[in-house]
Formats: structure tokens, C-alpha cells, sequence
């Protein structure tokens, strides 16, 4: 009779029992007489012993074959162990090579970042990797989760658009057939508005593209971005909504990927503290707050990331700020009524030096106003007249933001640099694997 192919995560209902097991090796070690594998699958690693005098020839001979990340079928017993870090462990009755794995590129030792990304699509198998995926995944279904348990309605936008949303200078382009330039979507936002109108509560969620030539840990040139848009929302419920969106993301990656967090070192008491209130602080009061530290920046420009993290130095929470110069945002932020030079946005900035997580503004919706902004940017009207429809027929005041997946899963993790954040990172010189 045939034991029971079960995986890691479901040994302890096989306790006592025959099981078998397909997986990697991801440990070797023998001493002539008995060997240790560690072996992963995918939903967790277990330590496997072979006995030589308690195998076939085959199965023993097979060990001399093993390298790292050979594939193997593994058959044998389930030990309960407390030592062991699953709890559990396998005796084996016998072991088959199904894909030998002869001189594997990364062993343990150091590597370079270089090396590693060349070989980014065998980097993903090993143990922080991995730890990082789960919790990625982990954070796009609490983004689900939060949107559809408060009647949000997903609507995807186009990747293929004739309209920008940012700076015209960080667009990559193509020919769209007889119609002209395309352009990859920076931003799903634009649309995402008009089914607010349809809809009152919508978000998109999926891969924007900038062509920004830069070569800092937190820019990616593909990243993936969640925007919700709200009808009836002003800027003060919009960064209420912020709060409580990015304490329910961190909140459910502590509850169910603590032990991945724990395995990257994350001090999760720093996550632990990330809840509603989160501090609050004006653009303009910002810059002093910045010129009292010794910074060089004057009222009017955009802050920098050695700014932000000047500005949550010390924080143990997310800072907003709030009311930016409207010559330092889009085009399609509401002017505020109380400073004309400044437009009623934030950005919401994680603590740790981990920067701009969420960018978010009230939009405008005043035609005229918004028509003048179009025209002082330059942009082509003909190609937004679609979007001044908006507030043509039916305007409303309306709020949004948009969430940087990979900035938030590294600031979760603890991780460096954004390239460990998605499982193929496009970087400014790096198109591949």
C-alpha cells in the first residue's frame, strides 16, 4: 500500500505515520552511516534522517548524488520532535532523485546583489525570499479584504492609456497602431475617478510603470500600486480612510506572518505600534521644522527622501503631511480655499526611513479650475476631454490616494532595498530574468 503524499505544513496530522514527501533539498549532510536533508516543498522545510543499515542500496547510493535544490521523492515516518523547528521530522524508508541539481549556482555563501539578481529566478527559492513572498501575499489580500469588506468595488483600469497622470518625463511609450503615442499607465487613478461616480466606492489595484531614471532603494521602474477613489470624500476623511487602511494592512501581517517577520529579524514591536492616530504635519510647517534641522530646502519644492526621513526621525507611527504648493503635485488636485498656493493633498510616510508610502489628494472639481491646470501643465486638452467631463455632468467632491505595494512590503519586512519585494524586479538596468 502507497503512503499518503502529504506536504510540510500538514505533518502533524500524520504523526506515527507512513507519508511521502516531494520536495527540494535545501541541507546535505551525512556521516557515512546516517545523513540529514533539510527538505522544502513550499509550504515549509523539514529535517529528513536516513539510516544506511534502514534503506535500500538505491536510497543510500542517491545521497552521493544529492546537491543542493535537487528535487526528491521521500518516503518515511513521522516523528514528533520538539527540537526540530516544524515540531516534526522525517524518518526515511527510502529516497528518490527525481531531478538531479549538479553544481546549483547559489550555495551558502556570500553572493553579490548582482549575481544574485542574474539569477533572481533560483534566489527566489531560498529561505528570506520566500519569507518575503508570504508576506506580500499576505498584504495584497488584507488590501482585498479591507476594500471588499467596506463595499469598495474593484474596477481595473488600463494598462494602455492615451492620457497621463504624472510627469510627462517618466512615461514609457509605444506606437498604438494608426491612433498614435500610448503610453504605460503611471497611474490608474484618472479612471478609477470616473467609476466613483458610477459606482461611489471603487479602487484599482496592478502594475504602473515609471521611466524615472533612478537608482535609489526605493524606486522601481514596475512596481504595482492600489487606488482607491471615494464620492462625497474631502481630504480630512481621506487621510482617516489611510489610517485605517494601513493599520489593518500591518495588523493582519502580524497576525498571520508573524513567524516569517520573526525569520527576517523584524522588530515587530516597532509594527505593533501602527495605529490610528498617526501624526500630522503642514507642508509649510514641515519645511521649518526641516530648516531648523540644517536642510537647504526653501517653500515650494517637493520633499526628498533625506527629507522624510529628517521628518519621521524618532516617530513611531506613519506622518502625514499635508498641503503641499500646488506646483509641486498634478494637475488634478483640488486648490484649497484656505492657501491658494497650496492644494489639498498628503503623503503619508512610514517611520524607519522608509519614506512616501501613500500619495493621496482631494481632486478637483471645478471645471474651470481644473481646465486651467491642464493648460498651465501644457498638457494636451483633446486627450482629457474625457476626464473635464467628469465635471461637466454631475461634478462632486472626491478623494483618493494611492499605495506603493512594494515600499509597503518593505517597510513591513524591514527590507533594505525595494528589489526583494517582488518576485522579478524591473530596475532602471535590469530588464531580466
Amino acid at each position: 500500500m502507497e503512503s499518503t503524499i502529504t506536504s510540510v505544513r500538514d505533518l502533524a496530522a500524520h504523526a506515527g505515520c507512513e507519508v511521502t514527501l516531494l520536495g527540494w533539498v535545501s541541507q546535505l549532510r551525512s556521516s557515512g552511516k546516517i545523513a540529514f536533508l533539510g527538505l522544502r516543498d513550499g509550504t515549509g522545510t523539514v529535517q529528513v534522517v536516513m539510516a544506511r543499515n534502514e534503506v535500500d542500496g538505491a536510497s543510500w547510493d542517491a545521497i552521493a548524488d544529492l546537491s543542493y535544490e535537487s528535487s526528491v521523492r521521500v518516503e518515511g515516518t513521522v516523528r514528533q520532535d520538539d527540537r526540530a523547528p516544524s515540531g516534526y521530522e522525517i524518518t526515511a524508508s527510502a529516497v528518490e532523485v527525481i531531478g538531479p541539481s549538479n553544481e546549483y549556482p547559489i550555495q551558502p555563501k556570500e553572493h553579490g546583489v548582482d549575481f544574485l539578481l542574474n539569477n533572481r529566478h533560483l534566489w527566489l527559492r531560498h529561505d528570506r525570499q520566500t519569507a518575503i513572498m508570504r508576506v506580500r501575499d499576505e498584504v495584497v489580500k488584507a488590501i482585498r479584504d479591507f476594500f471588499y469588506e467596506r463595499d469598495f468595488v474593484l474596477v481595473d483600469s488600463p494598462i494602455l492609456t492615451g492620457a497621463i497622470g504624472e510627469s510627462a518625463d517618466a512615461l514609457f511609450s509605444t506606437e498604438y497602431f494608426d491612433l498614435g503615442t500610448a503610453y504605460l499607465a503611471q497611474t490608474g487613478q484618472l479612471y478609477v475617478e470616473a467609476a466613483a461616480a458610477a459606482l461611489g466606492k471603487v479602487y484599482c489595484f496592478g502594475p504602473t510603470f515609471r521611466a524615472e531614471k533612478s537608482k535609489t532603494r526605493r524606486h522601481l521602474t514596475e512596481f504595482w500600486m492600489v487606488e482607491p477613489e471615494v464620492a462625497w470624500l474631502d481630504s480630512e476623511g481621506n487621510m482617516q480612510l489611510q489610517e485605517d487602511f494601513i493599520s489593518y494592512v500591518v495588523g493582519r501581517a502580524l497576525e498571520r506572518r508573524r513567524d516569517e517577520l520573526e525569520q527576517l529579524e523584524r522588530d515587530v514591536t516597532r509594527l505593533e505600534a501602527i495605529t490610528p492616530p498617526f501624526d500630522r504635519i503642514s507642508y509649510t510647517d514641515a519645511v521649518s521644522v526641516l530648516k531648523e534641522r540644517g536642510s537647504a530646502i526653501e517653500w515650494g519644492a517637493d520633499l526628498g527622501a533625506e527629507d522624510e526621513t529628517v521628518l519621521t526621525d524618532g516617530r513611531d507611527k506613519p506622518l502625514f503631511v499635508y498641503d503641499y504648493p500646488r506646483e509641486a503635485k498634478a494637475f488634478y488636485m483640488k486648490e484649497n480655499p484656505d492657501d491658494p498656493r497650496t492644494v489639498k493633498c498628503n503623503d503619508l510616510l512610514a517611520p524607519e526611513g522608509y519614506g512616501e508610502i501613500i500619495g493621496g489628494s482631494q481632486r478637483e472639481d471645478d471645471y474651470d479650475r481644473l481646465l486651467a491646470r491642464i493648460r498651465e501643465e501644457g498638457l494636451p486638452e483633446k486627450v482629457y476631454d474625457w476626464y473635464l467631463d467628469l465635471r461637466r455632468y454631475g461634478t462632486f467632491p472626491h478623494s483618493g490616494f494611492g499605495l506603493g505595494l512594494e515600499r509597503t512590503v518593505g517597510w513591513i519586512c524591514g527590507v533594505p532595498h525595494l528589489r526583494e519585494t517582488i518576485a522579478f524586479p524591473r530596475l532602471m538596468s535590469r530588464l531580466t530574468p
